[in-house]
């Protein structure tokens, strides 16, 4: 019987990033989980299962040989168009070899809809460059075989140490106005939920397309209000307040087909809880 640990070898491209080293953390101790990461950083250096890969120059299968990985997770951030490149050699990389592709996608590649929220099975559509660019590496994903992809749609992603909590108290810090959208009708999750239904969707074996939000919608206006609350700023913040739209719009991805157990389901409360913690 296999040991634990021996069951997968997990790449993770981005593992240094916020959501990619927050996969790292909670797979690692279960499995055989490395990371790539781009910038220089003398602690990862040290650590033999992080590579140093700048995807924009350098070679992916060098790694890939390393590794040998059954599971590839795609966190990283970076050029679009190099961004797309790397994905059709990736594709054909798990077209030919037992492994299988998790790629960490966005609400945005429906943020062309406005009127619903969007599930699993909806047409992607969008209006912004960077939603262009995740239906692109999701379209190319979607022509390999079906047990070989997972596409992991985010909404929004929050959690104490995420990029958009930090944003917030730097604006908050500079005494300058925090953006918030009135009109938009939003999901929410954070990395701590995330990264637990990425082990559960790896562990099970499970592919297709998730969608990967809270179970309840919310206003982006009030959720930012809540966060600052949570961080009892709110008698100095001041507010930017950003109209889209006169309409409401959406910009959720709710779960109709592949809904994962409800340990493992989150409403947006938990999110300001955790930050609280």
């Amino acid at each position: 019987m296999l040991k634990r640990e021996d069951k997968h070898r997990i790449l993770i491209l981005g593992g240094s990033g916020f959501l990619g080293g927050a996969i790292y953390k909670e797979l690692c101790p279960y499995f055989r989980t490395f990371g790539t990461y781009n910038i220089s950083n003398r602690a990862l250096e040290k650590n033999n299962h992080f590579f140093q890969y700048n995807f924009e120059e350098d070679d992916i299968y060098e790694i890939l040989d390393i590794v040998k990985p059954t599971v590839l997770i795609s966190a990283l951030r970076g050029d679009f168009s190099k961004q797309v490149l790397l994905h059709q050699h990736l594709a054909e990389y798990v077209l030919h070899n037992p492994v299988k592709l998790l790629f960490l996608s966005s609400a945005n590649v429906f943020d062309a809809y406005s009127k619903f929220p969007s599930y699993e099975l909806d047409k992607t559509y969008s209006h912004s460059i960077f939603g262009h660019f995740k239906i692109k590496i999701e379209n190319l994903l979607l022509r390999l075989p079906s047990d070989k992809v997972a596409i992991i749609r985010l909404p929004m992603v929050f959690g104490a140490q995420s990029p958009r909590i930090q944003e917030i108290l730097h604006f908050f810090k500079a005494n300058e106005p925090i953006e918030i959208f009135p009109n938009l009708v939003m999901n929410v999750t954070n990395d701590s939920k995330v990264t637990q239904q990425i082990h559960y969707i790896i562990n099970r074996d499970k592919s297709g397309i998730f969608h990967l939000g809270s179970e309840d919608l919310v206003h982006h206006d009030d959720f930012v209000k809540e966060i600052i609350a949570s961080y009892d700023l709110e008698q100095k913040a001041k507010f930017k307040q950003v109209y889209t739209t006169n309409d409401e719009r959406y910009l959720a991805v709710l779960p109709k087909f592949n809904k994962l157990p409800k340990h493992l389901q989150l409403k947006s409360d938990e999110i300001l809880a955790d930050l609280k913690l």
